[in-house]
């Protein structure tokens, strides 16, 4: 089957253990493009979280952003928008005040007040280098709640509500959202996306529009740009990217995905500290391997 589609995860699969992104991927995606193969990254970052990775790379590119819920070009250009409507945000909220520490609310916002907070504490050892690289584009909100209330800050529906903390806080979170009653009206419905790094004992949970997910945005992409689900190629790490995986006509994961993602019998390629990106473009869509 030729791919005409690759779907790309960012952390823990384009970026190695350094953040960077090896002249190996680099030379992959620049030679899949050149063949005329679209190259999606596949995200649960922000926009402005993502673009200095995509503007690493030389080449053409989509960006599905927040587990799916946005779709932009690299250009800044909005294909797609899935919002959670904010009755769902704020019975998340509401439900969860003991994550308040870890909690954000994110819109989609040129620059300023991307990402509010209730408190943000600048010397928390974990966060503060999130914080100081995204410092322009955060905000603080007392209560949090009010950031999406009729009559406060602002009354716009947000893209998500994220969780950040330990693997055990996020499990918890998790289960406690996972727990809340499921017949409620269609705008207090969402959709949940975990992705733990155990290694380093980080988790995050974004809480998202319902159905939405980087599988079902990468299938609405997908069908949008004409290419049929067998040629799409999915390359990916973690929780989050199983929808994408599962979707995909060629699934890959990464040689440092997690057991989850092993257990499913999908092709592995190098981990992310070998370009295990590039051997898998170099293997089954380029076949130069």
């Amino acid at each position: 089957m030729a791919i005409e589609l690759i779907a790309l995860d960012i952390d823990g699969t384009l970026l190695d253990n350094r953040s960077t992104v090896s002249e190996r991927n680099l030379r992959a995606i620049a030679d899949a493009t050149k063949r005329g193969i679209e190259v999606a990254l596949v995200t649960g970052r922000r926009y402005s979280f993502a673009l200095p990775i995509a503007a690493r790379i030389p080449s053409p590119l989509t960006l599905i952003l927040n587990n799916g819920a946005l779709v932009k070009s690299k250009e800044g250009e909005t294909h797609l928008f899935h919002p959670l409507p904010r009755h769902a945000a704020l019975r998340v909220l509401r439900a969860t005040p003991e994550f308040r520490e870890g909690a954000a609310v994110h819109f989609n916002r040129p620059r300023e007040r991307q990402v509010i907070y209730e408190r943000i504490d600048w010397n928390d050892a974990t966060r503060r280098g999130y914080f100081e690289r995204n410092r322009e584009y955060l905000a603080e909100v007392t209560p949090l709640e009010n950031c999406l209330q009729n009559g406060g800050v602002v009354n716009d529906n947000p893209i998500q509500v994220m969780f950040t903390g330990t693997v055990a806080r996020m499990r918890e979170v998790a289960s406690k959202l996972v727990e809340l009653p499921q017949d409620v009206p269609p705008d207090e419905c969402f959709s949940l996306a975990k992705t733990f790094y155990e290694a380093r004992d980080f988790g995050l949970v974004d809480v998202i529009r319902a159905g939405c997910s980087k599988g079902a945005t990468l299938a609405e992409w997908a069908e949008r740009r004409g290419v049929a689900r067998e040629n799409v190629m999915a390359i990916g790490d973690n929780l989050n990217d199983r929808e994408m995986l599962s979707y995909a006509g060629r699934p890959v994961v990464m040689a440092n995905s997690v057991p989850e993602l092993k257990s499913l019998g999908w092709a592995e390629t190098l981990s992310n500290d070998e370009s295990g990106v590039a051997h898998a473009i170099e293997t089954y869509a380029l076949g130069t391997a």
